[in-house]
């Protein structure tokens, strides 16, 4: 049996979802005056948020340490542009890892990977 997923989970995996569409959204119309590797992986990542998101909702095994990397990730890409930006992906990585991390979470995600090998 699955167990509920906590409002902090569906806060999260919402946050993922929506700051991949508007970021892709954003950076799309780069693809007309710079179609390079840098716009695709630009792109890319705000793709694979997007999917983060939606795997956290369903309780994914894998969505919980992605998401974390996914923003530590942009812990040093903040850190490049400035020291604020890196603060702020920073505090919201500690938020995130503090909320993803607790118990209620594990049970959650332990509950979606058991009841996807029962259905096995």
């Amino acid at each position: 049996m699955m167990a509920a997923r906590p409002l902090s989970v569906t806060v999260i995996a919402w946050s993922y979802i929506l700051v991949g569409i508007v970021g892709f959204a954003y950076h799309v119309p780069e693809l007309r005056s710079d179609p390079g590797l840098q716009t695709s992986i630009v792109l890319l990542v705000r793709l694979l948020a997007i999917i983060i998101g939606a795997a956290m909702l369903q309780g994914s095994w894998w969505a919980r340490p992605a998401a974390l990397v996914w923003l530590a990730y942009h812990v040093g890409l903040g850190a490049l542009h400035s020291w604020g930006d890196a603060l702020m992906h920073l505090l919201l990585l500690a938020v995130f890892t503090f909320l993803l991390l607790r118990p209620s979470a594990g049970a959650y995600f332990r509950g979606a990977a058991a009841a996807g090998r029962a259905g096995a």
